[in-house]
């Protein structure tokens, strides 16, 4: 696979838009909420998990230079540091 550079921000915005278009009504749900996604930009490819590591390693096990992407599941952000995390609007 040849190798692309991509700025964090291009990263960013690709497993934004595969989450947006199809991903969050897949997994936006029940137990779900509050776990973590990582989303593979190139390919849209993703997993789910409570803290995202176990699917990062195996997603980097399949590809070594995916480019990923974590995102919580309902939350807007990832993680907080000395603030509330709100959930985003149903």
């Amino acid at each position: 696979m040849q190798s692309i550079f991509w700025s964090v921000e291009e990263v960013a915005i690709r497993a934004k838009q595969f989450y947006e278009n199809g991903i969050r009504q897949n997994v936006e749900y029940g137990d779900n909420i509050g776990k973590m996604i990582v989303i593979d930009a190139e390919t849209g490819e993703y997993g789910i998990d409570p803290t995202g590591v176990e699917t990062a390693l195996k997603l980097k096990q399949k590809n070594p230079n995916a480019r990923l992407f974590t995102i919580r599941i309902g939350y807007d952000v990832a993680v907080s540091f000395g603030g509330a995390m709100e959930r985003t609007s149903e």
